[in-house]
């Protein structure tokens, strides 16, 4: 018997493999289609300032980085319809994002690598993701309430 994973549970398997990583997960009540264009921008990152493209081949992907601190990285990996790994030596950054009934269901993960090894700097990585997460809510076209029946 076959069962596919998908790309939350994905992140949640590599971010097990990285010591200190964390994974923030929400449900945003926006359609995939609307949210992962937000999403594989990188933009909402509070950290990140620019992001500029240097390559791209299939689902690999490489892009320079530069913080709002003006610190730069190069990062690599592979960035697919909901689907995202990127890391250079000092900086992991891992998003997910699935369709669910109630919106779109995403996962955040990253922070600050420690060189060599598969880890990351727990410190304030919480935080930033739920940061992240919130910003990137805020980024989605406002939805149209219902009209009070009472």
């Amino acid at each position: 018997m076959s069962r596919e994973i998908d790309d939350i549970h994905r992140l949640r398997i590599m971010a097990a493999g990285v010591r200190g990583a964390t994974v923030v997960e929400r449900t945003l009540p926006a359609p995939f289609e609307e949210v992962w264009p937000l999403m594989s921008a990188l933009d909402f990152l509070p950290d990140l300032h620019h992001t500029r493209l240097l390559h791209t081949e299939g689902d690999r992907i490489e892009l320079l980085a530069r913080s709002k601190y003006g610190f730069r990285a190069r990062l690599r990996g592979y960035r697919r319809p909901g689907w995202c790994w990127l890391q250079s030596r000092f900086l992991l950054v891992g998003l997910a994002a699935a369709p669910v009934p109630e919106g779109t269901r995403i996962a955040l993960t990253g922070g600050v690598r420690v060189p060599t090894r598969a880890a990351v700097l727990p410190f304030g990585t919480q935080p930033e993701l739920a940061a992240a997460a919130r910003r990137l809510e805020s980024r989605l076209a406002p939805r149209p309430s219902l009209p009070d029946l009472a």
